[in-house]
């Protein structure tokens, strides 16, 4: 699963990364196995001039401060993982750092190595 994330208004970009990092983070660490997450990657917009320069040149919407990938070995086990008490918990947090007024946009991919 792939998740395109804002963060809450009123949070700076520090802050964001710092609790995304730093707190929502260990939500995973600790419930990884119950929740059979195999991986988890952050990927933290960088705050350069680069990325706005880049967003207008291709005409995308306002840019998302981060990226998250959740790894399970299959989808059933994705599913699974969501009936617990531990995703729950998971998903409560995310008020905490991400704005969650608004839908932001996921999919469900399968990766293909090229490089």
């Amino acid at each position: 699963m792939i998740f395109c994330l804002r963060r809450r208004p009123g949070l700076g970009e520090a802050e964001f990364s710092r609790y995304w990092r730093d707190e929502h983070a260990e939500l995973f660490r600790r419930y990884a196995e119950t929740l059979r997450v195999r991986r988890y990657t952050q990927s933290h917009r960088l705050p350069t001039r680069t990325n706005d320069a880049l967003r207008r040149f291709r005409g995308a919407p306002d840019g998302y401060d981060g990226v998250a990938e959740v790894w399970f070995d299959s989808t059933a086990a994705m599913r699974e993982s969501a009936t617990t008490p531990e995703f729950r918990a998971v998903r409560a947090d995310e008020p905490n750092f991400i704005d969650t007024t608004h839908p932001f946009p996921f999919i469900i991919t399968r990766d293909f190595t090229v490089l």
